[in-house]
């Protein structure tokens, strides 16, 4: 019996003014803006396909994926009905519409795709009460560049109509092949559902030492882990790559079921969130703690009896111990980068190793031309994401793989590697501290009075005097990024405060928030004596911290008494 080809239709629609992607090509707003707004959803999903040449968008094979947060099985239908009716030849989407970020990278790399579609608002709360997003991968993997978001944006300011397929349904629970003839198509449109976590496995399988992680997990010195997938997408990939494939027992894992709202806490993986796995970390049950963002490219590690492990510490100890990893024994190292807010951790490593550090604004994007080039083995940023050039996102899991390498090779405790690396490298105290739904206006003047105090030729060689600290300002800039690749250059990406004893207080504001603003206070402080790396982070900084309070006059204009988050 032949098939009714479905009908492409072209639909009627008016543009709207607040559709410009926050950076990386990701749309992030209130899921009820999403769900109220007549054609939000698709006037962006048709901006963003828009931004493809059509040369390069017919016929081409696109990736798509979810964290499982509410409104995705709405999105993704769709994004399938659209694709289809603008050309698009093949979608790959994962089993249940479930793909972590770092999974959609690895996929699009490995059938060289045109890019894909993840729908995610990262560590932002779920729900119909929570926030939905909506974020663009180009072809190498990565997050769009400017040039695609700043595309994306201007084509949404004057879209008149999109193009959609309503009656395409595709059966997300079915793996396999699905194909559908379209009206004025001369070939049919292909929905390819695949195992959520096979072709990521099997990359990570090439990384590692499976085997040397096995017998960390089950052999007769054994330790036992904790890891929190914090009802995000994560759960199906720890409990098949942890659990069923290296050992670890079923009771290891928590909160692995996708929840539409994510258990009804926000799927951020710090110590103000990820309490649960704190708690039993603390018990000194558990050698290893590892928590996951909804999406799975951010992770945080705690160690027996609740030692965190911040992630600036982390990406510095990862990157002086790469020779635990075959894939970094086999590729070598050419350089690292970490996002300028980063405390400086990394570079002290590599200095000793001879090798480069590129300092970038945040923002995973910028490290792609870095890692395309050749230049970039490892990448961090302080908002706990890691990763390297195996593939183009910040990748969790990956990052978790790599610590228990590393207590498999060096055959000690987390803290015992952490104080190791201090005694060796020397110990960077370091604290965010976020101030949250800020009136924009309100921190956009903070920011511009701020700029304006701090560049001024008399804030120089400034001193401050705290209590028995003093403090004189070496260096002031709001910092700038020449991309050594293409020569981009990328300006006001965050104020500078350098100290003559490498201290530095960072002010930034945060590109992620939607309506409201976030205004982030980076310190910190460097200690090479030994003796001195058993104080609490706040401690050490506070003199900074005063410094940075009495600068910026935040409580005083904002009518707070301190920071939402600290981290």
């Amino acid at each position: 019996m032949e098939r009714t080809p479905i009908p492409v239709l072209t639909v009627q629609t008016a543009p709207y003014e607040d559709q410009r992607p926050t950076g990386g090509g990701g749309l992030r707003r209130p899921t009820a803006l999403f769900e109220s707004q007549r054609n939000y959803l698709p006037n962006f999903v048709q901006s963003l396909l828009s931004s493809v040449d059509l040369r390069d968008r017919q016929g081409c094979t696109m990736v798509v994926g979810s964290d499982g947060r509410y409104f995705s099985k709405t999105a993704i239908e769709i994004v399938v009905q659209m694709a289809a009716a603008n050309g698009i030849g093949r979608l790959v989407i994962g089993q249940n519409g479930i793909l972590s970020t770092p999974a959609v990278s690895c996929i699009i790399r490995k059938i060289k795709a045109a890019g894909g579609i993840i729908l995610t608002a990262s560590h932002s709360p779920g729900g119909p009460g929570g926030e939905f997003g909506v974020k663009f991968e180009v072809a190498n993997g990565g997050p769009a560049p400017d040039i695609v978001s700043e595309k994306i944006y201007q084509i949404s300011k004057t879209l008149e109509e999109y193009a959609i397929c309503p009656d395409l349904r595709v059966d997300l629970s079915r793996l396999g092949r699905q194909e559908f003839d379209l009206e004025n198509k001369f070939k049919p449109f292909r929905v390819e559902i695949v195992d959520s976590v096979e072709i990521y496995l099997n990359l990570l399988r090439s990384i590692f030492d499976f085997s040397a992680i096995r017998n960390l997990l089950t052999g007769p010195n054994q330790i036992k882990i904790r890891i929190d997938a914090m009802n995000g997408v994560m759960g199906p990939y720890v409990r098949r790559i942890l659990c069923d494939e290296l050992g670890a027992p079923a009771n290891s894992a928590i909160n692995c079921i996708p929840l539409e709202d994510f258990g009804g806490q926000p799927p951020d993986p710090n110590l103000t969130y990820a309490t649960a796995l704190l708690e039993a970390m603390k018990g000194g049950e558990y050698g290893f703690g590892a928590a996951f963002d909804a999406d799975g490219d951010r992770y945080m590690i705690l160690g027996q009896n609740g030692f965190f492990v911040n992630a600036s510490d982390s990406l510095a100890i990862i990157a002086a111990n790469l020779s635990c990893i075959p894939y970094f024994c086999q590729m070598g190292v050419r350089g690292f980068g970490r996002s300028m807010p980063t405390s400086t951790a990394l570079d002290k490593v590599a200095k000793v190793m001879k090798v480069p550090v590129y300092e970038t604004p945040a923002g995973w994007r910028y490290f792609s031309n870095l890692m395309d080039s050749g230049r970039c083995s490892l990448c961090g940023e302080e908002s706990f994401g890691t990763g390297s050039d195996h593939l183009r996102e910040k990748d969790g899991l990956w990052a978790v793989l790599v610590w228990l390498s590393i207590l498999a090779a060096r055959k000690q405790s987390v803290e015992e590697i952490v104080r190791d690396h201090w005694a060796k490298f020397g110990r960077h105290y370091y604290c965010r501290f976020d101030y949250e739904a800020l009136e924009p206006r309100t921190a956009y003047f903070i920011m511009r009075d701020l700029e304006a105090l701090i560049t001024d030729k008399s804030f120089s060689h400034q001193q401050f005097a705290v209590g028995n600290n003093i403090y004189s300002v070496e260096r002031t800039d709001s910092f700038e990024y020449i991309d050594p690749v293409d020569g981009t250059v990328t300006k006001r990406q965050g104020l500078r405060i350098i100290f003559s004893d490498a201290s530095r207080l960072i002010f930034r504001m945060s590109a992620s928030s939607h309506v409201r603003a976030t205004l982030r206070i980076y310190a910190e402080s460097y200690e090479k004596d030994p003796s001195q790396h058993n104080k609490e982070p706040q401690a050490v900084l506070s003199p900074l911290i005063a410094i940075a309070l009495k600068i910026s006059q935040i409580h005083e204009r904002t009518g707070r008494k301190g920071p939402t988050v600290i981290t």
